[in-house]
């Protein structure tokens, strides 16, 4: 848990030294997909895992690796260009605000106890505080609501994939691999539109989205399997929590940024919000079988389910 929430949470500070490595957006999401679909496929080959090769599954795909692969990725590069990566790795902990909202949108959700609705409400209060829109200089701009987009569209995204990919068979670390090499494909459209570089490259540019794509993105994902299957998803949905931690200590740390009081606090009303928003029912009477409807599974029983049901990177 401890590694994998490093390795998520230092996604930010790499789009942060990438961008200022001369990179743009569109090379930053094509070289970042590219580089962890071939993590994935190496791993996925090595495991006895093929690839889907039904049309139906890979056109989910498509839709899915839009949502959670492309699109945000490219719209938090854009977001930092101006948005501090510490304050982008908690914007991103918003996710689960959103998909509370889409899932009871789409009756997914039945029912909001008053305690998710108070984390739902304290969730969006700390973003509002985070944003401050009623102060001149503000982080209300082109680039924090683009960070805040990129969060939806994974919320987006999950309820998706929810519905159309998890449990219906395929092994979830070569379903990841294929999912990402569809995100490929968007990154490669999206670099002429963009171009190559917004100014010269340098070395620790192509250092950074490196270890961005291999070690965030590629690693990341199998860890994320791996930690489900041993674990169980509810266990790997709290890596989610540390993710904003690490972003914000390695952007204090590596990259000097500050931040104010206002934004700490924001930082913190947030991550309660959502902390809140996850908690589960309490268990019911027992089945004739002993189990409990709302009660925890096991990691074996999670086996077969991939990163999607937690909330992202």
């Amino acid at each position: 848990m401890g590694l994998l929430a490093l390795l998520w949470g230092s996604a930010f500070l790499w789009i942060e030294l990438a961008l200022s490595g001369g990179l743009s957006p569109g090379v930053i999401t094509f070289v970042r997909c590219a580089l962890g679909a071939l993590v994935l496929l190496l791993l996925s080959r090595r495991a006895g895992h093929p690839l889907p090769r039904d049309r139906a599954t890979w056109a989910r795909l498509l839709v899915a690796a839009f949502f959670c692969n492309a699109l945000p990725f490219a719209l938090f590069a854009i977001g930092q260009r101006s948005v501090d990566s510490g304050v982008a790795g908690v914007l991103n902990a918003t996710t689960p605000l959103w998909s509370l909202l889409i899932g009871l949108a789409i009756g997914t959700e039945r029912g909001l106890r008053p305690v998710r609705l108070a984390g739902l409400l304290l969730g969006f209060a700390g973003t509002l505080l985070i944003f401050a829109p009623w102060q001149h200089g503000g982080l209300v701009g082109r680039g924090a609501l683009a960070v805040l987009a990129a969060a939806l569209s994974y919320a987006v995204a999950f309820a998706y994939m929810g519905r159309t990919l998890v449990g219906r068979g395929g092994d979830p670390l070569a379903l990841s691999a294929a999912q990402l090499l569809a995100a490929t494909g968007f990154g490669a459209v999206a670099v002429p539109v963009a171009g190559p570089a917004t100014g010269s490259i340098a070395v620790s540019g192509v250092v950074a989205v490196v270890v961005l794509g291999v070690f965030a993105t590629g690693f990341t994902f199998a860890l994320t399997n791996r930690l489900i299957a041993d674990e169980g998803a509810t266990t790997a949905a709290t890596v989610g929590y540390l993710v904003p931690v690490v972003s914000v200590a390695l952007g204090a740390l590596v990259l000097d940024e500050e931040l104010g009081a206002r934004v700490v606090a924001g930082m913190a009303v947030v991550l309660v919000g959502v902390a809140l928003t996850r908690r589960q029912a309490p268990p019911g009477p027992a089945r004739p079988d002993g189990s409990r409807p709302g009660a925890l599974k096991s990691g074996r029983e999670f086996r077969g389910v991939s990163r999607w049901t937690g909330p992202r990177r």
